[in-house]
């Protein structure tokens, strides 16, 4: 195995045949009919939340970017494309590939909904359609994370949340994406040291069982632990028996900390048992020590629902440790995010296009659109409407439709709006400058404070509103009906497929 072959994910930036096969064939037939170069639009967004939720964060976006900064078929990549059947000529096209693409999207840490364009981009048919795949890995997976991480930290109120998941994590890329998503939704750092160095984010973590089982006493251990990290002492206290031995140790040595004239207020970690019972205690025996304000960490298969109920039971736990349930987002595997064709450009410019189904949570919004998010004078979200390119944004009294019942007119009022894609890629070319990790999770904190409760609850969340402007729901419409998708009269009455 050669080292290109065997490069670490994480250092890998050639991953241009990180895609499915498909798109190189389809990218390759369009060469063959000289349609590569038509220009169009394609739009990723997704048709559903995961299981109760309201809202989601959007995340990964740095990573697409990454992706075509460093877009490029190399030497390699072209002979293994030749090896599996592609022609000669082909491949020499794309050896002086360049990306010719107009890119929109709202910035990462944005609140998003169903159905909307999160992402636009413009360019030739072929490059667009090569993209899908990478755009639709790099975006759906650190969505899930970063939204499950704004769950865990909303369950929290206010405490701590810490992400311990890289052991159970899908793989290298997906403990490195996991955790920088879950850092934006919200945690206050991770236990992944990679990603800690490669996106500036704070690491944390306390000691294993291991290190308490290899001294010949529980006391022992700490006494030690304590005097190699004299500035980050967090005990654990549950190896054998917490509330007779681990938690009264742990009291103990800090007690021994100040007595010696050291500052500390108490740090233990539970990661097994009765984490209420246990806490409740701790906080006791702390605070008959004389330690007013203790830290608690609690840890074990934690996730909203189980720290929502810990509070519910007045757990002492004001620091929390989030892994498995919040690498993998286990109640929802994935994000059906989708990436869609919506506009061609022809003879007479862009041209809409819609997809037609039997099911219509599968109808697409035609045209190149803008998400607009209109906000009350105390800066709450109302709503969002989708609009078409260069058409004209309304203020004040607003008229919307729904975009399953298109002759169903809303009205609202709202104080004022902002539009939330913006073009960060043009003609090839990144537009916006990187942001850091922690720039992006203020971000993120920030739109999530504005979004009223009613949507971030845990449980039977309000459904956020996505409408089309007058123009929109008009084109939609139109193709609708030159599609012939609704039914004529029958005797039976009016139908629709």
């Amino acid at each position: 195995m050669n080292h290109d072959t065997a490069t670490n994910w994480a250092e890998r930036k050639d991953n241009v045949l990180l895609t499915d096969f498909y798109e190189l064939t389809m990218f390759n037939g369009f060469w063959k009919y000289q349609r590569h170069e038509q220009r169009a639009c394609f739009e990723y967004f997704f048709r559903l939340l995961p299981p109760h939720n309201g809202f989601a964060l959007f995340a990964g976006l740095e990573q697409v970017l990454d992706y075509l900064r460093n877009f490029k078929f190399s030497p390699g990549d072209l002979e293994y494309l030749q090896q599996i059947g592609f022609e000669t000529k082909f491949l020499d096209y794309l050896k002086n590939l360049q990306l010719n693409i107009d890119l929109w999207t709202v910035p990462e840490g944005t609140v998003i909904f169903p159905n909307e364009p999160i992402l636009r981009i413009e360019g030739p048919l072929g490059v667009l359609q090569l993209l899908e795949t990478f755009i639709l890995n790099a975006l759906n997976y650190p969505t899930l994370v970063a939204t499950k991480s704004a769950r865990v930290c909303y369950a929290a109120q206010g405490d701590p949340v810490m992400e311990f998941g890289l052991r159970r994590a899908q793989g290298p890329d997906g403990g490195l994406s996991g955790s920088r998503a879950a850092v934006i939704g919200g945690c206050v750092g991770t236990s992944n040291v990679l990603a800690g160095k490669l996106y500036g984010m704070r690491t944390l973590g306390t000691h294993a069982h291991s290190w308490v089982m290899s001294f010949d006493s529980e006391l022992e251990a700490f006494r030690a632990y304590a005097a190699a990290f004299p500035d980050n002492i967090t005990l654990l206290v549950d190896t054998y028996d917490p509330l007779r031995s681990g938690i009264p140790n742990a009291v103990k040595v800090f007690s021994e900390l100040r007595a010696a004239g050291e500052s500390h207020d108490g740090s233990i970690r539970l990661d097994s048992g009765d984490l209420a019972k246990l806490s409740k205690e701790a906080w006791r025996l702390f605070q008959e020590a004389g330690f007013k304000n203790p830290t608690i960490v609690a840890s074990n298969e934690l996730d909203e629902d189980l720290i929502a109920e810990l509070k519910r039971q007045g757990a002492k736990i004001n620091s929390w440790g989030v892994g498995t349930h919040l690498v993998t987002a286990s109640n929802c595997p994935s994000l059906g995010g989708v990436y869609k064709l919506v506009a061609i450009f022809g003879k007479n410019g862009w041209e809409p296009r819609i997809k037609i189904s039997g099911n219509s949570a599968k109808i697409t919004d035609p045209g190149r659109k803008r998400i607009i998010r209109y906000y009350n004078a105390e800066e709450r979200p109302l709503a969002d409407v989708l609009y078409l390119e260069g058409e004209t944004i309304q203020s004040g009294k607003i008229k919307t439709y729904e975009r399953d019942s298109l002759i169903k007119e809303i009205v609202f009022k709202a104080d004022h709006y902002q539009e939330l894609t913006l073009k960060t890629v043009e003609d090839g070319k990144i537009a916006a400058n990187s942001i850091s990790v922690q720039e992006i999770r203020a971000q993120a904190l920030k739109n999530l404070a504005q979004l009223p409760d009613e949507y971030r609850r845990l449980r039977y969340p309000q459904t956020y509103d996505v409408l089309l402007s007058p123009q929109a729901a008009q084109t939609k419409q139109a193709m609708l009906e030159a599609a012939n998708f609704y039914r004529t009269e029958t005797a039976a009455g009016k139908d629709e497929v």
